[in-house]
């Protein structure tokens, strides 16, 4: 009997490995995840060590040298300078820190939010579902971009006030997935045990569903951080976001933009980096989505 038990669990977790380490093959397989993966780490690296070593931490912190106003990219400033004499390079690698981690912050506050809502609508139904995805349908109606914007106008500036405004027009996504993946698993037949056992609602949903959804959210989750780092950009772009001298991909952009074509230099390399961060977290999305899908296993 004791023999018995200790194989299952043995099993299981030997189950789990080999499931693992098939995802891990399929993600290798693909030469695009790769890429993505490599650019999203070098992102990182950069948002982590970046504001660090650059060249020109006084013009972080706001410094300007007027001798040096737009300055063609070369050996001394590699991106060139603003109309500031600001090195856009430092300035470029500092913002990413502010970039990577409002988009993480806003997706993560999504996802916790959306979840909650969808878990609860998915699993009590009738008016309790009808309620709340009639109150998340609405949401959805209205652009989220503009009802970021109107957020964060009406709390006003500042990174803590911009997250959270685009996070409110975010979550309504991550409403709509887990309520469709809670609504088929409670009819499974683990539930139905756990819920003859005498288990109730919320040890249900956190301990035997929630469990089983978390795929699909991570993999939403990786697809929605280049957006989510490109609306950040785009309030920033307009003044909502951040505020100069923080710098800040989409502020940096805005800035530069009076200036083109002229000083091409001082709107490309901002450009390029939400770019980059935009194309590796898709391409990162899709190869998570190869992987955890239950229905791509063998």
């Amino acid at each position: 009997m004791s023999a018995a038990v200790e194989t299952g669990p043995r099993n299981a977790l030997s189950s789990r490995w080999q499931n693992w380490r098939r995802g891990a093959y399929r993600f290798r397989q693909s030469t695009l995840s790769i890429v993505g993966l490599v650019i999203v780490a070098l992102l990182i690296a950069v948002a982590l060590v970046g504001p660090y070593v650059v060249p020109h931490p006084e013009h972080v912190a706001g410094g300007v040298s007027t001798a040096m106003r737009f300055r063609p990219p070369s050996a001394q400033f590699w991106f060139g300078t603003n109309e500031l004499g600001q090195d856009v390079f430092s300035l470029v690698v500092a913002g990413s820190r502010i970039s990577l981690l409002a988009g993480l912050a806003v997706v993560v506050i999504a996802a916790i939010f959306g979840t909650l809502i969808g878990a609860v609508a998915g699993y009590f139904g009738r008016w309790v579902d009808e309620a709340l995805m009639r109150f998340t349908d609405l949401m959805l109606t209205l652009p989220s971009l503009i009802l970021a914007m109107a957020i964060a106008a009406a709390l006003g500036p500042g990174i803590g006030n911009m997250v959270f405004a685009i996070a409110m027009s975010w979550w309504p996504g991550f409403a709509r997935l887990v309520r469709g993946e809670v609504m088929a698993k409670k009819e499974e037949v683990f539930v139905q045990a756990a819920r003859a056992l005498g288990a109730g609602a919320p040890r249900i949903l956190m301990r035997h569903i929630l469990p089983n959804v978390i795929s699909p959210i991570i993999v939403k989750m990786s697809l929605d951080m280049g957006f989510a780092i490109l609306t950040v950009a785009s309030l920033g772009f307009v003044g909502i976001g951040v505020k100069p001298p923080t710098p800040e991909w989409g502020s940096l952009l805005s800035l530069a933009r009076g200036y083109m074509p002229d000083y091409w230099w001082t709107a490309i390399f901002p450009g390029m980096a939400i770019f980059l961060a935009v194309f590796g977290f898709n391409l990162l999305g899709d190869g998570l989505r190869d992987v955890l899908d239950p229905k791509a296993r063998r």
